[in-house]
């Protein structure tokens, strides 16, 4: 099968096609011929070998995945595609069901032709796939949509309150302004220029230009604040934080629930949500979409198309 590996870490360069030999089911997994996958910020994260923010991030993700060379050679953290076959334990699927998920804590990503996952396991997650969707829309949900919940939970938002999404073009930041405003929010985005229409189609009700103005000048307080990109802080929301109000960040631990991502399935069946896609690349151009997702400007999601 074709595969896209790295060897070593470092720049976008570092990913190059192969020919790999193509995984067979143990019992409790099946095997899925993948359709689509994802330039994830966990995949650009551990592709360079550092996180650009936290050297104490950086430490645990080498003794994760290799200190000095990666031992995890495929990455892909979240996949759409096909069951081709499965073990004989396996009684969630069938061969034909169309399936998307995670490949979180299992040896092999995504970045290939095939990918064998367990039916179900402690970290990731997969299910069938929404009705209606293509592969590449629903390889966008998984990562960026349970984020999103995860977090936006623990802000229990309730009708009528005001919710600033800060990051609001990102594929986190899009799934929080929709799942805002399908908890009925009042929604502040906060984007750049080019991504004030995006933001403005998927649900916001106020878009903040980060380039033209500081949000946290702005004239109204809200009951949660949302950094959905990890680049503010507590402090910088001081002013216009309600006293009781919550401020949450993408740097929060999450965790990956199949019922999490059912929810969202249901949503996006449903037209509540929808996944944003910005470029989408053919497998042997995943080195130039780790390029562009490194220039820091994507919205919504950088997929790869297989």
């Amino acid at each position: 099968m074709k595969a896209i590996i790295y060897e070593n870490y470092g720049p976008p360069e570092v990913l190059t096609l192969v020919n790999a030999e193509k995984p067979e089911p143990k019992e409790n997994e099946i095997l899925v011929k993948v359709r689509a996958t994802t330039v994830t910020a966990g995949t650009q994260f551990v592709r360079a070998g550092r996180h650009p923010d936290s050297k104490f991030f950086t430490i645990m993700m080498r003794l994760i995945f290799g200190m000095n060379r990666p031992k995890r050679q495929i990455l892909g953290y979240e996949f759409a595609g096909e069951i081709e076959k499965v073990g004989k334990d396996v009684s969630l699927f069938k061969i034909g069901d169309k399936v998307f998920g995670t490949t979180t804590g299992l040896r092999q990503g995504a970045y290939a032709e095939y990918v064998c996952v367990p039916e179900s396991w402690k970290l990731g997650v997969v299910t069938i796939m929404p009705s209606q969707t293509t592969f590449e829309e629903a390889t966008a949900i998984p990562i960026g949509g349970m984020t999103a919940l995860h977090i936006l939970k623990k802000g229990n938002i309730l009708k009528g309150q005001r919710v600033l999404i800060y990051g609001a073009s990102g594929s986190v930041g899009t799934y929080a302004v929709q799942l805002a405003k399908y908890w009925q929010a009042e929604v502040t985005g906060v984007c750049s220029t080019s991504s004030l229409d995006l933001v403005r189609s998927i649900g916001a009700d106020k878009v903040i230009d980060y380039t033209k103005e500081d949000f946290s000048k702005a004239d109204q307080q809200f009951d949660v604040i949302f950094d959905a990109v990890g680049k503010i802080s507590k402090a910088t929301c001081k002013n216009i934080l309600k006293k009781k109000g919550t401020y949450l960040s993408v740097k929060s631990i999450t965790s990956e629930k199949t019922e999490s991502l059912i929810f969202l399935k249901e949503l996006i069946e449903s037209k509540k949500i929808r996944p944003v896609i910005d470029k989408i690349y053919p497998l042997e151009e995943t080195a130039q979409a780790h390029a562009y997702a490194d220039l820091g400007h994507k919205k919504g999601n950088v997929v790869i198309s297989i």
